[in-house]
């Protein structure tokens, strides 16, 4: 295992969301890094988890089923973790399938944008296969794009293109991902905790708020060791599971070929004194 790589990664992505691994690759990508312990969180889906179940033999690494909830209110936006819950759980299959819906009208919603205001259209067999996937979302029309000449990264065609669309009243609220999440058996985990929409870092009375309010919600878990959080904002991140006495988890946000982060890029190493939170979480599990 390379020096800066982590034991542990609780989030990733694969086919079934907005990765570019399919869950059989993602398994042996996992178990080429060296990865002792992970969990795919796609984004509003829990397909993978039961995929990896079934694939999973004896030595391989430990598997978390997990998940990734978009959610927004009033207050901005939050990706809700989920980690352990049962496969099947009638409560976590609404909560996915409400997601699915609201995630199939965003697509259509922003396709007819583009053609709207912009005059950007695709073969019609090009968005009957963007409708067929699993969970299709901004960086799936982005690459779309970019395909087609009109922009020339999927970074871009989503800065100054697709975001141009908003919604109202389109989203998950985090105490519904949170409820379903207690229901099914599992551990919500708010993730890059720090992050809110779009370049806004959210610190301070701010971020103590935020936690708060989750908190009063069920939540039980921050994402301390994150691929794009710097020393300092681990050390705040810890500090604030100490503070609101939350478990700790760790994980890369990997999306394989769509972002520049590998596995086990956390901030946590086989070297790390690992914090108590973390050692609580996984204890959970027994792991």
């Amino acid at each position: 295992m390379a020096h800066n790589r982590s034991p542990i990664d609780l989030h990733m992505h694969t086919t079934v969301s907005d990765g570019t691994n399919t869950p059989e690759e993602i398994l042996r990508c996992v178990k080429t890094a060296g990865i002792k312990i992970f969990s795919v969180t796609d984004h509003d889906a829990v397909k993978t988890g039961e995929i990896i179940s079934e694939l999973l033999t004896d030595g391989d690494p430990a598997f978390l089923t997990g998940v990734e909830f978009s959610c927004k209110d009033d207050q901005g936006k939050y990706h809700i973790l989920g980690y352990g819950y049962k496969l099947h759980h009638a409560a976590m299959e609404e909560m996915v399938s409400r997601t699915h819906r609201l995630r199939m009208k965003k697509v259509l919603n922003r396709l007819e944008f583009l053609k709207t205001e912009f005059g950007f259209q695709f073969p019609e067999q090009e968005i009957q296969t963007l409708l067929s996937l699993d969970n299709p979302g901004k960086p799936h029309i982005g690459n779309l794009m970019v395909k087609y000449g009109y922009a020339e990264t999927k970074e871009q065609a989503i800065k100054e293109f697709i975001d141009r669309i908003r919604f109202k009243n389109e989203y998950i609220r985090p105490e519904e991902a949170i409820s379903a999440i207690l229901a099914g058996g599992g551990i919500p985990v708010l993730a890059h905790p720090f992050y809110g929409s779009g370049d806004e870092l959210i610190l301070g009375a701010d971020m103590d708020a935020r936690l708060r309010r989750l908190v009063d919600f069920g939540l039980r878990g921050i994402e301390a060791f994150y691929s794009g959080f710097s020393e300092k904002l681990r050390r705040d991140a810890i500090a604030l599971s100490e503070k609101f006495d939350l478990f700790i988890t760790a994980g890369s946000d990997y999306h394989g070929k769509n972002k520049l982060v590998q596995l086990g890029d956390t901030g946590l190493n086989e070297n790390t004194d690992f914090p108590e939170g973390l050692r609580r979480f996984l204890r959970v599990f027994d792991l």
